[in-house]
């Protein structure tokens, strides 16, 4: 054998014990935490009465992407085993996930954002209720977001959250966004597309994107010509005519009283126009109407909603469109030729 190979061989006979004594060291430390967390019937009682289950899956926790990690590199508040009676903090996931950590762990801003998010900014009040990264990461269950089984997987997400939200949820299930996702279709809109994913903020707050005047910035992500409501055959062109509208010019100049996407549409609850139990149903057009507009009646549902006066499918509006157009154009031609006559003329005179 070369003298080449033989170094080769040796180096990976090497590497595979290395790998072979880790890996043993680190089963040794999880056997000896699962003595007792191996145990499905063990419980506690959080200080909000919430009971809790310590049993810990070790299928699960080798199938996780920490499957490396020991469990006193998250636990790390543990120092002797058994700790029975010391209190065990809650895990902190920015002692590994912070920029420039030399454990390897994915480097965002996420964890800056969630500081200051509803949910971050509730944490740190000391409300025992606000969710942490566990809560939406999984505990020992952590998978890559691509991962089916992953709590933040696109077809899981809402569920995710509706373990807090659970009356949003049970709404937003039923909308046409929950329903497409329940088909399968992955790309329609989940929780993190309109409130954000570690930056979600109060819609009371300016900064939301679900704020009243954020909202029509928000909701053309998916609904304007370059997001993926075509794909599905939706039209795209309300986007334009609502900021063309009085509606979108008022929202454009800061003004709270006037309608938004969600003013009309609904918030969770969103259906197809031609649902009975949508809010723009033709049916249900003067309720909708009314909630701003006392006395809305019938006749706010007879007249057409989201036009374009530049299409001919307008009809009568594109044409009264046109016509005031070029009214106004030869207007303005008119009014230049008669000034520019009139300059020439006096022009003339002086010269006189």
């Amino acid at each position: 054998m070369p003298r080449s190979f033989s170094f080769l061989f040796v180096g990976l006979v090497a590497a595979s014990l290395s790998l072979l004594v880790l890996s043993s060291k680190d089963i040794l430390a999880l056997t000896k935490c699962t003595i007792c967390h191996g145990k499905r019937e063990l419980r506690k009682i959080q200080p909000t009465g919430k009971l809790v289950s310590l049993y810990v899956d070790e299928w699960v926790l080798q199938n996780s992407v920490h499957a490396k990690q020991a469990c006193t590199d998250c636990h790390s508040d543990v120092v002797e085993i058994p700790h029975k009676g010391k209190l065990v903090e809650k895990v902190n996931c920015t002692r590994c996930h912070y920029r420039g950590n030399p454990a390897g762990a994915p480097q965002m801003v996420k964890y800056t954002e969630y500081a200051e998010s509803v949910h971050g900014i509730a944490a740190r009040a000391g409300n025992q209720k606000a969710p942490v990264c566990q809560d939406c990461h999984g505990a020992h269950n952590v998978r890559k977001h691509a991962d089916p089984q992953s709590g933040m997987w696109r077809g899981t997400i809402s569920e995710t959250c509706g373990r807090c939200h659970l009356e949003v949820y049970s709404v937003y299930r039923e909308s046409i966004h929950g329903r497409a996702v329940k088909e399968g279709k992955l790309d329609s809109a989940v929780c993190t597309d309109c409130h954000g994913e570690h930056s979600i903020k109060s819609p009371e707050n300016p900064e939301s994107t679900v704020y009243l005047t954020n909202i029509p910035q928000t909701c053309p992500k998916c609904h304007a010509p370059k997001g993926i409501a075509s794909k599905y055959g939706i039209k795209t062109g309300q986007v334009k005519t609502f900021e063309d509208s009085f509606h979108g010019i008022g929202i454009k100049f800061g003004m709270k009283t006037v309608a938004s996407c969600a003013s009309c549409h609904g918030v969770h609850d969103i259906r197809a126009a031609d649902d009975l139990r949508s809010t723009v149903h033709i049916k249900n057009i003067p309720t909708t109407c009314g909630k701003c507009h006392s006395g809305a009646n019938i006749n706010y549902a007879k007249g057409r909603i989201h036009v374009d006066p530049k299409k001919k499918e307008s009809g009568a509006i594109f044409y009264v469109s046109f016509f005031f157009k070029w009214l106004t154009i030869s207007v303005m031609l008119g009014l230049l030729a008669h000034m520019a006559l009139d300059l020439s003329r006096r022009a003339r005179e002086r010269k006189r």
